[in-house]
């Protein structure tokens, strides 16, 4: 038996904190339009590959497609 039968779903999770900020990521933003705060969480989000960063000077954010409900 494979493990791709046993697993129905597969989700990553977030907590409430980070699923608002995914909803203000369905546009790309500019990070440092952004308060420090949510910028933290965004680095929470990279990791999770839940969302993507563009560029390295003033670096873009965008929830990734493929994440969103």
């Amino acid at each position: 038996m494979r493990i791709n039968e046993l697993i129905s779903q597969f989700d990553i999770w977030t907590t409430n904190e980070e699923e608002d900020i995914l909803k203000k990521l369905k546009q790309p933003r500019k990070l440092s339009s952004l308060s420090e705060h949510d910028q933290v969480r965004i680095a929470y989000l990279i990791r999770k590959s839940l969302v993507t960063k563009i560029g390295h000077k003033d670096p873009i954010v965008v929830a990734n497609e493929k994440n969103q409900n």
